[in-house]
């Protein structure tokens, strides 16, 4: 019972830190808006270079292969780069400051080597499990797609690790199982209790949905919904910082044994992390 309390207090004090720090939300915000344009100049450029037929017709060629691989590093870049800001700035919070988004950005660029070169080992991983999953049949799909969550699974505390320890790809994922042996109770309950919080706030955005369609009118039933989407979306950015900040404090409590102000007394008895996972 000791990981299960553990890791919801985690979860719920997360959420602490959040409303203490909007700022944050900023970072997720960048995040996904940068992504969108990616995503939107890679079919752009794929669409000018082979045409609507062609991308199907070559999907299995070297060129298109080059552009998922650029297309790869960069989402990974992006989405470790503002993961690490949400870190550094969390973790600010949690050793007693008070976090600017500037000191988000300092964070991630002060590991601007290790997030590049990681990013580059993701985006590698990613393309060969791509290119088995494209040649082999049902059970192999099965197969590369439980090697592809095994990884990402694996990599839960990279980010912290890329910005405080300053390892390389490789070190960093040996360290990252490595902190996860010992966390893997109260990371499965954080993540879990984040998720069954924001599901229930999720079923809100239903409410105007339905109240459109009682309504009975056209525009009753599109406001609605865009009010709905809209709600989601603010949603889902404050979800993913809440995510990176429970990483952080996950981490932080794994590697020194300390809690923070903000987290109050939460009685951790038997530590599983007061002697550091190396």
């Amino acid at each position: 019972m000791g990981r299960i309390s553990r890791g919801w207090q985690l979860a719920k004090m997360s959420l602490r830190i959040i409303r203490k720090d909007k700022e944050i939300l900023l970072f997720p915000l960048l995040s996904g808006i940068i992504t969108l344009l990616i995503l939107g100049s890679f079919f752009g450029g794929m669409f000018a270079f082979y045409g609507l037929e062609g991308i199907t017709d070559d999907a299995n060629s070297i060129v298109f292969y080059v552009f998922f691989g650029v297309f790869y590093f960069v989402s990974f870049f992006v989405t470790t780069f503002f993961n690490a800001c949400v870190i550094g700035a969390a973790t600010i919070r949690m050793n007693g400051g008070n976090p600017t988004f500037s000191d988000g950005i300092k964070a991630a660029t002060g590991s601007l080597k290790q997030i590049i070169v990681w990013s580059l080992f993701a985006a590698t991983v990613g393309l060969i499990l791509r290119a088995i999953q494209e040649r082999v049949g049902f059970l192999g799909k099965i197969i590369v797609g439980a090697l592809g969550l095994a990884f990402t699974v694996a990599t839960y505390f990279v980010v912290p690790v890329l910005v405080f320890e300053k390892l390389g790809p490789w070190g960093a994922l040996k360290r990252s199982v490595s902190i996860l042996k010992g966390a893997w109770g109260e990371a499965l309950i954080g993540n879990l209790g984040l998720g069954i919080i924001f599901f229930l706030f999720g079923l809100l955005g239903l409410i105007p949905i339905i109240a459109g369609i009682w309504m009975m009118t056209f525009w009753s039933i599109v406001v609605g919904v865009v009010v709905a989407i809209v709600y989601w979306l603010i949603l889902g950015l404050i979800a993913s910082a809440a995510t990176s900040v429970l990483v952080a404090a996950l981490y932080r409590y794994a590697t020194t044994g300390k809690t923070a102000e903000e987290f109050g007394d939460l009685s951790f008895s038997n530590p599983w992390a007061a002697p550091t996972y190396r």
